[in-house]
């Protein structure tokens, strides 16, 4: 049985969300309710419990300051953050690897939050880098999960990804690849708001800081300048050229 603890200001927030705790998650034991981040980490010292579902936008706090609260080996809880966030936020949690849910709270999407926290036990979550990522105006650094780990990985050292159904793989500056359990379309999402990512073809994602040419034979390709070739499909010739002329000036 998992001990969880709700800090969410609203009251009505703290009580549905307990309430679909109870229906949903027979698992789940709500061992406290609290209005605010100090009654928040009273709690938690007093109760120990294995997950914190916690608001990130409360009065005079941020939900992503409780940590501050905490020295690093007082952390033996996992966090669910609750948010009505926009989406250059959603796109931080997607980053960093964080589980969070968007309100109105959906139960089903709340088990399933849950059913990862349990897998993931044995695996530290590293919450400093949301707070990092939320600070960013262009995501510097990604995490993403592979097999019972978390990879981190500078943006920058990104060379391009590959997609293959369900995973993908992403090759870095210093020929490491990294084959992780995330779809192309989920990389899509989180990283071609920054203009050096672009999607050329259905398989590929491209860091065009990486490439050297454009060779218009053989239906068009990307050539890197590690001489790999990447295929691009016609309709994203015009959108790389210019992703190419705004980085470089």
């Amino acid at each position: 049985m998992m001990k969880a603890i709700i800090i969410d200001d609203e009251k009505r927030a703290r009580l549905n969300l307990s309430l679909l705790v109870d229906e949903y998650c027979k698992n789940v034991e709500v061992v406290a309710e609290c209005e605010n981040l100090p009654e928040g980490v009273k709690a938690i010292r007093k109760h120990q419990p294995d997950l914190v579902l916690l608001d990130i936008e409360m009065p005079g706090h941020s939900g992503l300051e409780l940590l501050d609260f905490f020295d690093e080996n007082e952390v033996k809880f996992k966090i669910i953050f609750t948010t009505a966030y926009h989406e250059y936020a959603l796109q931080a949690f997607k980053f960093s690897a964080v589980d969070y849910l968007l309100k109105p709270i959906n139960p089903e999407e709340l088990s399933n939050a849950i059913a990862r926290i349990e897998k993931q036990k044995s695996t530290e979550t590293n919450y400093s880098l949301l707070k990092e990522t939320m600070k960013q105006d262009v995501l510097q650094r990604i995490a993403v999960p592979s097999g019972n780990s978390i990879l981190f990985l500078e943006t920058e050292d990104i060379q391009f990804i590959k997609g293959d159904g369900a995973y993908s793989e992403i090759k870095c500056a210093n020929d490491v690849k990294h084959v992780v359990s995330r779809n192309l379309k989920n990389f899509e999402d989180i990283l071609c708001s920054n203009p050096s990512f672009v999607r050329i073809h259905k398989s590929y994602i491209v860091n065009v800081n990486f490439v050297s040419a454009y060779n218009k034979s053989d239906g068009g390709n990307l050539v890197l300048k590690n001489g790999l070739q990447l295929p691009i499909s016609s309709d994203k010739v015009q959108t790389i050229l210019d992703s190419i002329q705004l980085i470089k000036r």
